[in-house]
């Protein structure tokens, strides 16, 4: 224990000496510099995650494809947010920061972290569209919703704008990252058209396996793991002692979202269903996303287990009800559920919690906050609905009307990855079957 405290305090003893070369002698100043460039690189890690998760949860077939999608999401978002979506965002180019100053130092920090949370907005609509986009087309869209649809609801709720002004409250981005992608995804989803098969002649759906539920599942831990520095994180300071727990009311919404959506989808259908416990935790994580600072422990265990739930019925209201095939559940995992944990701020926050992560006093409406800002909330969440919903159907009905967004029938019923990219993600392996 001696030789790890030592250890920890030689670390630093080296990063103060380095930041003192630069003119920062702040020992705070620069855990909180580590702390979020730690973080950066957990929700950057997350993008793993989801190229796991939507590559388990679709065909072998479509796999290249998945990953690519992935890979591009990153790529396209890094040079579009760098140009101009932190800009939109925030106000300030990065050409402008100053590395002679703290200031500036601390900008590129800043643009790191922001650029990792933009490019999991985008990466969320290639769940729901997977199987059936052209690849040229998506590199279109990916590039459009990092840079302009998520960076205007950044600034409308981060960067000082009209919500942030009327006291809007989402901690780290249940509506400004997983709604936006959530909602984009299924006007994609919804224009692309389901996949052939996927309905029968009644117009039943028919169920599509995924290929790989073990990728699916570590997909779901990394996912689970990155969680911590996507929500600890966005104290955007080490030295803020809520950190842990902040960490700890996402870890407990994560587990009663899984176990709510497990038991659910046991009773409702006879099986502990791990694809939809998979979901379940997912959900449970995008739920807590905004509330996280601002309300307790036991709170959290309640608003992931209504995000469990929610998942189940919103997955089969999208299928069976509305036909939009989303074969990852996306849309009910992140659009549904990013408005569930938004408005659960206007109805759980605590000012105890909110005052000791920095939030201000605020209550919800259960710990006698009135309606003020579960109102503010659900105008929030309208807001943002409206404007990714308009933005994403001209986005998407452009690109249906010039490159074209989905692929011919052939491919399609070949794979993608054969077609799109002229290889396979599992090359030399074949299934012989024996009468």
């Amino acid at each position: 224990m001696r030789k790890r405290v030592f250890s920890l305090l030689l670390v630093l003893a080296f990063l103060s000496v380095g930041f003192a070369q630069n003119g920062v002698t702040d020992v705070g100043w620069s855990l909180d510099m580590v702390w979020i460039l730690i973080s950066a690189a957990l929700v950057f890690f997350m993008q793993a995650g989801f190229a796991m998760v939507e590559s388990g949860f679709t065909r072998a077939k479509n796999t290249v494809n998945v990953l690519m999608k992935n890979l591009m999401d990153f790529a396209i978002g890094s040079v579009v947010f760098f140009i101009f979506g932190y800009w939109i965002m925030f106000g300030k180019h990065p050409l402008t920061f100053d590395p002679s100053t703290k200031e500036g130092l601390w900008d590129f920090a800043m643009w790191m972290f922001q650029m990792a949370f933009a490019g999991t907005a985008a990466t969320i609509v290639s769940g729901a569209m997977a199987e059936r986009t052209k690849f040229p087309a998506y590199l279109a869209y990916t590039g459009f919703i990092t840079g302009i649809i998520y960076s205007v609801v950044g600034r409308w709720i981060w960067g000082g704008g009209w919500l942030a002004q009327k006291g809007f409250i989402d901690f780290a981005g249940s509506t400004v990252v997983h709604s936006v992608g959530g909602w984009a995804a299924m006007i994609g989803a919804a224009l692309l058209g389901p996949r052939f098969g996927k309905y029968d002649s009644q117009g039943n759906p028919r169920p599509i396996p995924g290929h790989n539920i073990p990728l699916a599942a570590l997909g779901t831990f990394i996912l689970w793991f990155g969680w911590f520095g996507f929500n600890g994180g966005s104290t955007l300071a080490g030295t803020n002692g809520a950190i842990g727990m902040i960490i700890l009311n996402t870890n407990l919404a994560a587990a009663t979202g899984a176990l709510a959506a497990m038991f659910t989808v046991w009773a409702k259908y006879g099986k502990p269903d791990a694809s939809m416990t998979m979901n379940g935790a997912l959900a449970g994580l995008v739920a807590i996303t905004a509330p996280c600072a601002v309300v307790s422990p036991v709170i959290s265990l309640i608003i992931g287990a209504i995000g469990g739930v929610l998942v189940v019925f919103a997955v089969e209201f999208f299928d069976k009800v509305l036909k939009i095939d989303d074969p990852v559940g996306a849309i009910s995992v992140h659009g549904v559920n990013g408005a569930w944990g938004t408005l659960a701020v206007g109805l759980f926050a605590e000012s105890k919690y909110a005052l000791a992560s920095g939030m201000g006093d605020v209550n919800g409406l259960f710990f006698g906050g009135g309606v003020h800002q579960l109102g503010v909330q659900f105008l929030g969440v309208v807001s943002v609905f409206a404007w990714t919903v308009v933005t994403s159907f001209l986005v998407f009905w452009f690109i249906k009307k010039t490159i074209g967004l989905r692929v011919d029938r052939d491919i399609e019923l070949k794979g993608l990855d054969i077609e799109e990219h002229g290889m396979e993600g599992y090359a030399d392996f074949e299934i012989f079957t024996t009468r």
